[in-house]
């Protein structure tokens, strides 16, 4: 028996999603072409803040929460048609969680290169 280890599972991933930079994200952020999905824990985002706009699901109950049909969804006024632009701290679980969405069936998917850690030093206003 084989297990993978999360560095393979991350590298697996990277293979069949999108990645774009935060400077994309932004641009798309701003032409409005987007849903910006935060999937970090509450914790963290007490800890080091929010991107403005971005909406809340922490990474556990993504596969929950984003479904068309969850309240959520409907609360939020996400818009399934847009593209769903994922990040958490550095890049990891979001490239787990955009490959999961992938898999549910979403088809315009992607994730931020490094996360939090690089979107706070790139035009995103953090409140």
């Amino acid at each position: 028996m084989s297990i993978k280890n999360v560095k393979e599972l991350i590298s697996e991933a990277l293979k069949e999603i999108e990645t774009i930079s935060p400077a994309e994200a932004l641009k798309k952020c701003k032409e409005k072409e987007c849903n910006l999905i935060d999937i970090r824990d509450a914790n963290e985002l007490e800890r080091e803040g929010k991107i403005e706009n971005a909406h809340h699901i922490s990474r556990g109950l993504l596969e929950f929460s984003i479904h068309p049909d969850s309240p959520y969804v409907k609360k939020e006024n996400i818009d399934i048609n847009k593209e769903i632009v994922l990040f958490c701290a550095a890049g990891g679980r979001s490239a787990l969680a955009a490959k999961k969405l992938k898999e549910m069936g979403f088809k315009k998917v992607s994730h931020i290169d490094g996360g939090f850690s690089l979107m706070k030093n790139s035009g995103f206003k953090i409140t």
